[in-house]
């Protein structure tokens, strides 16, 4: 199995996230402060510096009243 980091299916993942926060009309620190982490930790996870578990992920689509199955769903239609 190859990794997944900086393949189309993580850039999907990463703009589908990003595209979620603005949709809900929060900035990064608005998520961080959500979330309980420091901003740079949002940041970090956009810019695909640091890699999301997946309770981190279903963390971090709650707080931005995100869908994950729509995320979930456009990254695995990626070829």
């Amino acid at each position: 199995m190859t990794k997944s980091l900086r393949t189309r299916a993580h850039r999907v993942l990463l703009e589908e996230l990003k595209a979620a926060r603005h949709s809900a009309g929060l900035s990064q620190q608005a998520v961080a402060d959500i979330l309980d982490v420091p901003q740079s930790y949002v940041a970090k996870v956009e810019l695909g510096e640091r890699r999301l578990d997946v309770i981190e992920f279903l963390k971090l689509v709650e707080a931005i009243s995100g869908s994950w199955g729509k995320i979930l769903e456009k990254v695995t239609s990626t070829k």
